[in-house]
């Protein structure tokens, strides 16, 4: 109830209306039963823009400390992160990743939408680094369809670091949906989740229109090594864009 009061009157019609989403392909997101939503990752207002453009509800996981945080301030990231529709997860120990997969499992089978970000991170400059194929497991558990969302300027309205964002009209450009039905059999097959990651990375390449990087976006520190305008690595089948 509070996802919806937030969403339909509290904060969605004021976000509205300052950054007047532009939306490619909404007719492409299913409008019922079991939705995987592959996002890719440019700032931390990609949480609040994908839920607010979407007609039903998304359901993204987040770490626990964004709910236990002390005074005035704690209170309004807890409140927002609830009203938000995200789900707290323990990321301190070594089972992270497994619990917020089993948590966005439990979405699914509900008939819901689920959203995740393949590549496990804001990206730190822009590019599109290498999908974690948890995204493919989910998909292969679940046999939910997986539509890939384009978040293609969000980093100019809030780049890393920022707290304010910029008044600019966000624009997102969605994909078809994604079938893996094919792979039902091959559950646990490291080279098959490799495949579909891929796959899906791919599509957002193609939607957003940015480079990839075939490393993973966690590895890299605050200097990255390439630069910006290089060709970008290949391999895993998803091929480099400049």
């Amino acid at each position: 109830m509070f996802y919806w009061l937030l969403k339909l009157v509290v904060l969605g019609p004021l976000l509205r209306l300052v950054f007047r989403p532009k939306v490619e392909g909404l007719k492409n997101v299913p409008r019922s039963g079991p939705v995987i939503l592959a996002c890719n990752h440019l700032s931390f207002s990609d949480s609040i823009f994908t839920p607010l453009i979407m007609k039903r509800k998304v359901t993204f996981v987040a770490k626990a400390e964004y709910f236990t945080g002390k005074g005035i301030k704690g209170w309004f990231s807890r409140m927002f992160f609830v009203g938000a529709g995200t789900i707290p997860v323990d990321r301190s120990g070594g089972q992270a990743a497994q619990a917020a997969l089993d948590t966005l499992l439990r979405v699914l089978r509900e008939g819901n939408v689920a959203g995740i970000y393949p590549e496990g991170t804001r990206s730190p400059d822009g590019r599109l680094y290498r999908g974690k194929t948890g995204v493919a497991r989910l998909a292969l558990e679940s046999g939910a369809p997986v539509v890939p969302v384009a978040l293609l300027n969000t980093d100019e309205i809030q780049p890393t670091g920022t707290l304010i964002p910029k008044v600019k009209r966000v624009r997102i450009r969605i994909g078809k949906p994604l079938d893996f039905s094919r792979y039902a059999d091959q559950r646990g097959d490291r080279f098959v989740e490799r495949a579909i990651t891929d796959e899906i990375m791919y599509e957002l390449m193609a939607l957003s229109g940015r480079e990839y990087v075939d490393v993973y976006a966690s590895t890299l520190k605050t200097t990255i090594e390439a630069p910006v305008n290089s060709p970008s690595r290949r391999g895993d089948g998803v091929p480099g864009r400049r």
